[in-house]
């Protein structure tokens, strides 16, 4: 199936850019198939497909091939896994990205490593309908893998997150990541217990940056940020998360390493209540560790990091000790690096306090992103010293 792109189209696909939208397209075409991409003049750019996924329409996937054939899956497998070698080989970590998605030659789906076991996240229908074909080249190129599951993440109430070939695992599984244990569940919805794009962060706190510091985790999930922190030597961590399993689940997290749960502080509260919370009662902390997920909504009041994060800043000053430390992260695409520290630098000047930008952190290795396209580079970290 041809499809005609527009000169705009043809330009951003030229310079390597993958996502293609509804206005790249000359008219409207048939979503969920295998196409060959042609410019206004006729000539072939090459293949890809259309299949809706967030802003987009379809990915364009190749130059050189002329269709989806296991033998070009298992090329982009086998160029994946030889840049990952140095993980895999590695000791202290068996968690981490295997193939992420258009970083790694193919925009739809990505596949992550827990162990010796796999999970496929699907982002539009065009790579469920040929999942088959994706998993025989990824067991060829991967036979280590004992067991995989799936998870489903575009809107289809027939496609249901399951175990997807090989062993079945025995939950919780326990994890290794720069030498700390996780307690993930692979399969229960559409997140495991970690987020594996944070490894580089927790490995500054791991490696000791908070050691003898009194941390807050605010948007703790299951304290992941909290374990990391205790291990590298923190006197204290409280979690705060607005879900009910993130106390039980955080608990769980400082159990699997043999840390004592009693010396740590869990609150099931929404971040902010827990901001008034902590002015209240006169708590301050060394360090805050800010991680919300890039949209939230708690009843009538919404987050966005876009419009709201210099807010969090501002919150988190007022709570914050002499010297103290901010770790300000983003995951959302819509915003770029400059403007994220922008914002951050717009609230810390509001407050009137003296500030250092000391480190940063993207996405780790594992999560290749397309030069140019902003939307895979999604992750912004700074670390930062406040002086009041």
């Amino acid at each position: 199936m041809k499809v005609i792109v527009t000169k705009v189209a043809e330009k951003k696909i030229k310079k390597g850019i993958p996502l293609i939208t509804k206005e790249d397209l000359t008219r409207e075409e048939v979503l969920n198939q295998e196409v060959s991409f042609v410019s206004l003049s006729g000539e072939t750019l090459g293949i890809g497909y259309l299949s809706k996924q967030n802003k987009g329409i379809g990915w364009f996937l190749s130059s050189k091939e002329t269709s989806i054939q296991e033998v070009w899956l298992c090329k982009l497998f086998m160029q994946a896994k030889a840049k990952r070698e140095r993980l895999l080989q590695d000791e202290w970590t068996n968690a981490f990205r295997l193939f992420n998605g258009e970083g790694d030659g193919f925009g739809g789906f990505v596949i992550d490593q827990y162990d010796s076991y796999a999970v496929f996240h699907w982002y539009n229908e065009f790579v469920y309908s040929i999942r088959e074909r994706i998993i025989r080249a990824f067991r060829e190129v991967f036979p280590e893998i004992e067991g995989a599951y799936e998870k489903n993440r575009f809107d289809n109430p027939l496609c249901e997150n399951a175990h997807l070939f090989g062993n079945v695992g025995q939950f919780p599984m326990v994890v290794k990541e720069n030498g700390v244990n996780y307690a993930v569940y692979l399969d229960e919805g559409w997140m495991t217990g970690i987020f594996l794009d944070q490894r580089e962060v927790r490995g500054r706190l791991v490696d000791g940056l908070l050691a003898g510091k009194n941390v807050l985790n605010m948007f703790s999930y299951t304290g992941a940020f909290s374990v990391a922190a205790s291990v590298g030597g923190a006197t204290q961590t409280t979690s705060v998360d607005l879900a009910k399993r993130s106390l039980e689940k955080t608990r769980e997290q400082f159990e699997v390493n043999g840390l004592p749960v009693e010396q740590q502080k869990i609150y099931v509260m929404d971040v902010f209540r827990y901001f008034d919370y902590a002015k209240k009662h006169q708590l301050t902390y060394d360090t805050i560790i800010l991680d919300p997920p890039s949209f939230a909504r708690n009843g009538k009041k919404s987050f966005s990091v876009a419009k709201n994060y210099g807010e969090l800043i501002e919150q988190s000053v007022e709570i914050l000790s002499k010297n103290g430390i901010i770790i300000a992260s983003a995951n959302a695409a819509n915003i770029t690096r400059e403007k994220f520290q922008q914002n951050i630098e717009t609230a810390l000047k509001k407050k009137n306090v003296q500030y250092q930008f000391f480190d940063k952190k993207s996405l780790p290795e594992d999560f290749p992103a397309v030069k140019g396209f902003s939307e895979s580079d999604y992750l912004k970290v700074f670390f930062i010293k406040i002086k009041f």
